[in-house]
């Protein structure tokens, strides 16, 4: 399964807030089995969010939107959506009795567009808050809120599925420049991804759909290169 990850909000372009949706989404969905093929940041402009996602809807499996739900100005990732699926937005009789019957909401004191999704939406309770998310046409709406972002995913999360893949990390005492013909080695002996992550050291993360296979090729390629003391 290949998914795009897009999250909305001018307060991450303008550096306010940093994006630990994204990161967090990604390291779910990579341990289900799920590949991330994109991670966008737009900003509140229903224009800019409906053109991510319509490009973005026809080259993946799904498209999980994170940020700007709710009845305030600047909250329009609703719109977005319909938008790019060709809908209005209008309220949600689901969403207005889960919040007036399971949240224990009074109907009077919702703000007025709290409850506007896309029409024909699938509602998701928000059980850590107020504004709700929805599913439409393979497009997975979540709040930007981190607590409530990541109790909304876990309702869904058992519609995202690929094959699953086991890793391993060599952390190396060398200059990343020094292990091109290694690593290169290490590739053509097995079947890995290789990841290098230079730093104070030089982490390789090798991946593979066996575990087997990644500590097999751990195992070949601590013995050909100076490891950071903790890995000896």
């Amino acid at each position: 399964m290949q998914v795009a990850i897009v999250t909305v909000g001018d307060e991450i372009l303008a550096g306010d807030t940093v994006n630990t949706n994204a990161s967090w989404l990604a390291e779910r969905l990579h341990d289900r089995g799920v590949s991330v093929g994109r991670i966008t940041t737009v900003p509140d402009v229903v224009a800019d969010i409906a053109r991510v996602i319509n490009e973005y809807r026809a080259e993946y499996d799904a498209v999980v939107v994170t940020g700007g739900l709710g009845p305030t100005h600047d909250d329009v990732t609703m719109e977005g959506v319909a938008a790019a699926v060709g809908r209005d937005v209008k309220p949600h009789e689901e969403a207005r009795r889960w919040l007036t019957e399971e949240g224990g909401y009074a109907a009077e004191k919702l703000v007025e567009g709290t409850t506007d999704l896309p029409a024909r939406a699938r509602m998701l309770p928000n059980e850590a808050g107020v504004a709700p998310g929805a599913v439409v046409e393979g497009i997975y709406v979540l709040p930007g809120v981190p607590d409530e972002m990541k109790a909304m995913f876990e309702q869904v999360a058992e519609e995202f599925s690929g094959e699953r893949t086991h890793s391993t990390v060599v952390d190396v005492d060398e200059p990343e420049s020094e292990l091109i013909d290694r690593l290169r080695e290490l590739r053509r002996r097995f079947d890995v991804t290789v990841g290098s992550y230079p730093g104070e050291s030089v982490r390789i993360k090798l991946t593979a759909t066996e575990e087997r296979v990644a500590e097999e090729a751990a195992a070949w390629l601590r013995g050909q290169v100076e490891l950071v003391e903790n890995e000896e």
